[in-house]
């Protein structure tokens, strides 16, 4: 039987994940924040990464929805404007907006989906059924990747700084913020998961929900550098680089 850890040695194995199994482990990252890619990779990096960013607003609405306590959903709800914008802040989907804009990408052909990997539309979906469908507790859980972004958003922004000169600061706009969100993110999620993860199989619940979400990164990593890197099988119907993009 799993013994029962103690807050700190809960957080410690949470950590733990992330340091084996977070994406900035993947070889595409590398590439991406070394300069190796070509201007066709990285558009197709940008046009798979939106639709993840695209559902973060419906994956948190639906945490939302089955908070009990107003004021957890009160700090939570912060989470959806972060992203869908409100009267002082454009939001995080429309700074993604602006990276496929500079780009050379129609904002329609981007929203659309249309060019998207398969790959990257059955890891992102998962991620958004497996929100809905497991216990609070879980759902919260699964966003603990947060603890460890802003370490590859500092490495992302100035490797493709210094190494794309299509890219600029305008183009990464949207990291400005997260450098902020995410650590505020992160830090209401682990004290709640600490908190509420009181028995063994709670906990090993939760250790499972972030591993579950490690995967479903490195899923569309793994999907992109298949297609785009090597062998270099682009699916049917999925961006090409080689052709303009619409």
């Amino acid at each position: 039987m799993t013994e029962l850890m103690g807050p700190e040695e809960l957080e410690t194995a949470l950590r733990a994940i992330g340091a084996a199994r977070y994406h900035n482990r993947h070889a595409f990252h590398g590439l991406l924040h070394g300069g190796k890619l070509t201007k066709g990779q990285v558009q197709a990096w940008a046009l798979n990464r939106y639709y993840y960013q695209s559902i973060i607003p419906q994956k948190d609405a639906a945490i939302l929805s089955r908070m009990t306590d107003r004021d957890i959903r009160r700090s939570w709800r912060q989470r959806i404007i972060d992203h869908d914008g409100d009267e002082s802040y454009d939001g995080g989907i429309e700074r993604w907006l602006r990276l496929t804009d500079i780009l050379g990408f129609d904002r329609d052909y981007v929203i659309s989906g249309a060019g998207l990997l398969p790959g990257t539309r059955f890891a992102v979906e998962a991620y958004l059924h497996f929100v809905r469908d497991r216990s609070l507790l879980e759902a919260i859980a699964s966003s603990l990747t947060e603890l460890f972004a802003p370490t590859i958003i500092t490495e992302r922004v100035a490797g493709m700084l210094a190494s794309y000169d299509f890219i600029s600061r305008d183009a990464l706009s949207y990291f400005d913020k997260r450098l902020t969100q995410a650590p505020r993110d992160a830090n209401f999620a682990i004290d709640y998961v600490k908190r509420e993860a009181r028995l063994p199989h709670q906990q090993q619940a939760v250790l499972r929900a972030l591993e579950f979400k490690c995967d479903v990164l490195w899923a569309q990593l793994d999907a992109l550098y298949h297609a785009y890197v090597a062998p270099g099988h682009v699916p049917p119907g999925a961006f090409r680089p080689e052709e303009a993009a619409p």
